[in-house]
């Protein structure tokens, strides 16, 4: 697969998608519905479904797709690369939302698009095992970006209450608004120290370790930065006032950052799903430690 389809995609003149999220299917993978059924001769998948809220699907010629090969549940999963552009069966309309208005968001149907059994990734039924891997390094990412986003954001707001003067004398000689400014700032500081600790580790820690100890945490870590990033557009916005409510002039990156908020806190796991991921694999971490430091009955207690 790699030999095949890599060296257009590196070189730019093909694009590829991620295809996970349905209209009834989001942060609970396990519920996927897109089929892929062999056909008789085992030569082709046929592939039934929709995927919703795909991000660059429009503009895409493949999509790594997750697909249902068997029975329900995770075990039933498989990754598929599925042709979209000017492909038989194929239909894509670009969806409206409220941000990230460059990203292609975009609706696909699929009507017994007919797919060749090379184009599994890996083995039938490990699909929802390299979805969960991809997972990992795509919230870190979005951490990353979504925490840029708050620190630009206030850096906007701190430069303007800098200029900007009411009742005599500039906003930031206010106490009020040096304490808002603090509280985002003290805020965005510990998330940007909290993600680089996380890239350090994984660049520390061997894979399967880092599979283990760090997906929980990637998790929250994703689901704070959304939280970070909604405090300090916030704070922007309400500092700039008026400008901060206008999508042109000098406040208009305040309003487009806080028009981006909903989408750092739901794609890629939304806030509440990613907030009880992190406490479920933090309490079977701590389970398992537990148990191995657990004495085997029988044995002396000195």
């Amino acid at each position: 697969l790699q030999e095949r389809f890599l060296p257009d995609l590196l070189l730019g003149k093909k694009r590829i998608c991620i295809a996970i999220t349905e209209p009834t299917t989001g942060s609970d993978v396990a519920g996927i519905q897109t089929t892929a059924t062999k056909t008789p001769d085992g030569k082709h998948y046929i592939v039934s479904g929709t995927k919703k809220w795909i991000t660059n699907g429009i503009w895409s010629s493949y999509a790594t797709m997750a697909v249902r090969t068997s029975g329900p549940g995770p075990t039933g999963l498989s990754l598929l690369l599925v042709p979209l552009l000017d492909y038989p069966g194929v239909t894509m309309r670009k969806i409206k939302v409220a941000g990230h208005l460059t990203s292609g968001t975009t609706f696909i149907e699929l009507d017994e698009v007919k797919v060749p059994v090379e184009n599994l990734i890996g083995e039938e039924g490990q699909g929802m095992k390299y979805i969960m891997t991809n997972f990992n390094h795509e919230r870190l990412t979005i951490a990353i970006s979504v925490t840029r986003q708050a620190r630009v954001a206030l850096s906007a707001a701190f430069e303007y209450c800098l200029q900007r003067e009411a009742f005599g004398k500039t906003l930031m000689e206010q106490p009020v608004v040096r304490h808002r400014l603090a509280k985002a700032g003290a805020m965005v500081e510990s998330q940007w120290a909290w993600i680089e600790q996380f890239v350090y580790q994984m660049t520390r820690l061997g894979k399967v370790e880092a599979d283990v100890e760090l997906g929980g945490l990637t998790a929250l870590a994703k689901a704070q930065a959304g939280i970070v990033l909604d405090e300090c557009a916030r704070c922007a916005v309400l500092l700039f006032g008026g400008n901060g409510f206008t999508t042109t002039g000098r406040g208009e990156i305040a309003e487009r950052i806080y028009r981006e908020v909903p989408g750092a806190r739901i794609p890629g796991g939304s806030e509440d799903v990613m907030l009880d991921l992190a406490v479920r694999q933090l309490v079977k971490n701590y389970q398992s430690k537990t148990k191995l430091l657990e004495r085997p009955k029988g044995s002396s207690k000195l």
